[in-house]
């Protein structure tokens, strides 16, 4: 199962973990949000075709992974939250494990989903929703 949380994680440690490709991956991250959901609606809305129409909602679903993406990067941005979630991991083999698994952010609406299931489902989300 892919573990949207951690896929951000992964992308923005890398194999150096540096503070320079956190900020880029946040950025890559807003602004796959902001341009997926903006390009999306504009081509939908401007579209005198069904195809084109649904290729813009396509555009918009994947701006909502991005969206899911950029939450998980916000909350990893927390100090000492990055290690954390990365604590017990082996990097180079999750790192190549979700290289290929990151292109599931092409399913529109796929990580958003996931990232709202986990939300639900997680005990410890739960745990800090309460107090």
């Amino acid at each position: 199962m892919l573990d949207v949380r951690r896929l951000a994680a992964l992308d923005m440690h890398g194999f150096a973990g540096s503070a320079f490709r956190r900020s880029i991956i946040r950025a890559e991250f807003v602004l796959g949000a902001v341009a997926g959901a903006g390009l999306g609606i504009w081509v939908a809305v401007a579209a005198t075709s069904v195809g084109w129409q649904l290729f813009g909602a396509w555009v918009v679903g994947m701006g909502a992974n991005y969206a899911a993406l950029a939450w998980q990067a916000a909350l990893l941005s927390r100090p000492g939250a990055l290690e954390a979630e990365l604590a017990d991991v082996d990097l180079a083999r999750d790192l190549r494990r979700y290289s290929v698994l990151q292109f599931w952010i092409v399913v529109p609406l796929l990580l958003a989903v996931l990232t709202v299931r986990e939300r639900r489902t997680s005990p410890v989300n739960r745990q800090c929703d309460d107090g």
